[in-house]
């Protein structure tokens, strides 16, 4: 009887032991213990990042409720073992399975990445990698390589058009190679064949349409006069008259302060100089537009072979057709410019 009380008590013990220790390896393996308040937390693995760091950055940082619980349970699953990098997003009250799980499979959270002005590749770079792993220095050496743009389809000095200026989800660990084929794949799937078509119509290239969209998109803010002055730009290169564009000569002195072109200013001994050379500059001066783009596509078919910017300084144009007209705008620009003070 002594025995059998003996076994009772002992295997009631067992049980109280046995739920205590389920209902904690419950707890630990389920129940919340991801803190990050009302709103979701981005959280970065770096590719060297060791098991340990992270630890101490979810203890540093207040993430989880927990860290001892969180590390068992991570243990158990190996991923201390298994850690990759990437960006994850860690929601309020998940269970350290369900982070330990994200983390492991390495399911990142997209990020997004913006970009919709620059003149040069050295302002391009750090806008393509600002919400990246990646340092602008990482990739400039890809963006300035001739060998590289040729893979693509371009040289170094047109591959700029390539990145159509937008907002895209990328991965945070996305490699300059992994990034240059998106870009690439989302310039091939604007080029539709019908926008292939019309280039083909106006005698440009899909590059030199860039080019010259660049140029429009820096005269002018007013979107109603993209294809007019696309359409005036078209009229000099058919009558193969210089385009005397003046943001190519800008381009080329390298001095985006410039508000005034002087006689001095043509004088540059440059590609882009297009006072002194005919037909387009060998790449583009500013990331084109979608619109500016669709714009010189859709160029007006006019007569004009002249614009100056408007003396009233509203921003538009006044397009003439003969040179005498030209001048007279011309001057009238100057002047304006005089009252304003604007010499250079």
């Amino acid at each position: 009887m002594k025995k059998k009380k003996i076994f009772a008590t002992a295997m009631i013990v067992f049980s109280v032991m046995l739920s205590s220790f389920a209902f904690y390896g419950y707890q630990i393996i389920f129940t919340p213990n991801i803190q990050v308040g009302k709103q979701d937390k981005l959280f970065a693995i770096y590719p060297t990042t060791t098991f340990k760091q992270i630890q101490n950055k979810l203890y540093d940082e207040g993430i989880v409720n927990d860290l001892v619980a969180f590390s068992f349970v991570a243990k158990l699953k190996d991923y201390d073992k298994y850690i990759k990098p990437g960006m994850y997003k860690l929601k309020a009250d998940m269970s350290n399975l369900d982070a330990i799980n994200l983390l492991r499979a390495g399911r990142q959270t997209p990020v997004l990445i913006t970009f919709n002005n620059a003149r040069k590749i050295e302002e391009l770079a750090p806008k393509l990698t600002t919400n990246i792993q990646m340092d602008s220095l990482d990739i400039l050496p890809y963006l300035k390589s001739d060998s590289i743009a040729q893979l693509y389809g371009f040289d170094s000095l047109n591959l700029i058009s390539m990145f159509l200026p937008n907002t895209y989800e990328v991965y945070w660990t996305i490699t300059p190679e992994e990034l240059l084929d998106r870009m690439k794949n989302e310039y091939d799937n604007f080029w539709t064949p019908e926008r292939k078509n019309k280039a083909a119509e106006i005698g440009m290239t899909q590059q030199e349409v860039s080019t010259m969209a660049s140029i429009v998109d820096w005269e002018t803010n007013v979107m109603e006069e993209t294809p007019i002055i696309a359409g005036v730009y078209i009229n000099r290169l058919k009558r193969g008259i210089p385009l005397q564009a003046d943001p190519t000569l800008v381009f080329a002195l390298d001095d985006f302060t410039i508000r005034r072109v002087l006689n001095k200013h043509k004088k540059i001994d440059s590609p882009y100089n297009t006072y002194k050379n005919k037909g387009l500059p060998p790449g583009p001066v500013m990331l084109p537009s979608f619109t500016t783009i669709e714009g010189v596509l859709n160029y007006q078919n006019h007569k004009y072979l002249y614009f100056c910017a408007n003396p009233d300084f509203s921003g538009t144009h006044l397009f003439a057709r003969t040179l005498s007209e030209h001048n007279k705008n011309a001057s009238a620009f100057q002047r304006a410019l005089n009252r304003q003070r604007i010499y250079k």
